[in-house]
């Protein structure tokens, strides 16, 4: 599944130009198939706002994406995911960007804290009594960690009145989720609130739990977060009787997994088809 000569060429064009990939993603989206609310608070302080893209066709089922972005804890700002939102709405989804809380501004775990109000705004203002069991979160790199836990660690949802039961699955795109954060030099500080227990910030610590169905995809070339990561959370997770599909995708790199929602026909994989698939799976399980 490795990219084409002509997309390479596509993409270098862009890239020398100064664009960063996020733009060139954003230039190639169509804008439209959906409707946009914008900064929609979902609690009190700045950061605390999300995005609600909704389908402007006919959804196909009631569940929800909460995209969760990534940026190692550091940076990141919903309204550059409008390439993510697009194709979710295209494919029939209500799709939620939260911003959250970064470091310096916090430490951890506070944008776990900010991510499951979120998730509990979501719950309390889109899950229906028939279908309370509706939301799909999805993350990216640093985003994939804090889904991972917030699907993991009961703390987070009971801390909002709620519990993991309410995330119908979690997708994990190129997830950090068994790394030690105070072994890497830029993340040392954002972690350092708990370097006495650190495994309470290592997904895989709580792959022992009842999770819901959880879908991992990760690019074999990544060399940011090695693929060992979700390998090791399938095991784990399958270990202790979990529902775990785990994809490796030839080819892709860190950001091609993130990329290819965007555009599969250039990165030669369909990542919303899996996601689906996977959903279609899980329900029949």
């Amino acid at each position: 599944m490795f990219l084409n000569k002509n997309t390479l060429i596509f993409l270098s064009i862009f890239l020398s130009a100064g664009c960063s990939p996020f733009k060139v993603a954003d230039v190639l989206s169509p804008y439209s198939g959906y409707e946009v609310t914008t900064n929609v608070p979902y609690g009190t302080l700045k950061r605390q706002k999300l995005d609600i893209y909704t389908p402007t066709k006919k959804q196909e089922s009631s569940d929800i994406i909460i995209f969760i972005y990534g940026g190692s804890w550091k940076s990141g700002e919903k309204s550059n995911y409008r390439f993510i939102a697009q194709p979710f709405t295209n494919a029939g989804f209500i799709t939620i960007v939260p911003n959250y809380r970064l470091y310096p501004e916090v430490r951890f775990p506070e944008f776990n804290k900010d991510v499951a109000k979120a998730v509990a705004w979501v719950h309390q203002n889109f899950s229906r009594p028939k279908d309370s069991k509706n939301i799909i979160l999805v993350g990216h790199s640093a985003g994939a960690h804090i889904a991972a836990l917030i699907s993991l660690n009961p703390n987070y949802l009971e801390a909002e009145g709620l519990s993991p039961s309410i995330i119908k699955t979690w997708v994990s795109l190129a997830g950090p989720l068994a790394f030690d954060p105070l072994k890497t030099k830029s993340t040392r500080p954002i972690f350092e609130t708990i370097e006495d227990d650190i495994k309470q910030a290592q997904p895989v610590t709580f792959a022992d739990r009842n999770s819901p169905p959880v879908l991992l995809i990760h690019g074999k070339e990544d060399r940011t977060v090695y693929e060992k990561n979700s390998l090791l959370m399938s095991m784990e997770l399958k270990k202790n009787g979990n529902r775990v599909i785990q994809k490796s995708i030839k080819g892709l790199g860190h950001l091609g997994v993130l990329l290819a929602i965007a555009k599969p026909k250039l990165f030669g994989v369909d990542i919303i088809k899996e996601i689906k698939r996977s959903i279609s799976e899980f329900n029949a399980s």
